[in-house]
């Protein structure tokens, strides 16, 4: 099974939409636990890793974070 790539900053859908109606949510904090914040009514969650995996559709946009030299 392929792991998806997702980093910080990422806006991802989740599989099932969020009960204010958007399926987009931005991945704000990233460690064993992922905290992802809805980009409709701002709700933050915070799921551990394999969970939130589990439950990722797709990546909708990447952040353009570049590493500072």
């Amino acid at each position: 099974m392929e792991r998806k790539q997702f980093g910080l900053g990422d806006v991802v859908q989740m599989k099932k939409p969020h009960p204010c109606g958007t399926n987009a949510w931005k991945v704000i904090r990233m460690g064993m636990d992922v905290r992802i914040k809805c980009t409709g009514c701002e709700h933050s969650v915070m799921i551990p890793r394999l969970e939130f995996e589990r439950k990722l559709k797709k990546i909708l946009i990447r952040s353009e974070e570049e590493p500072e030299s």
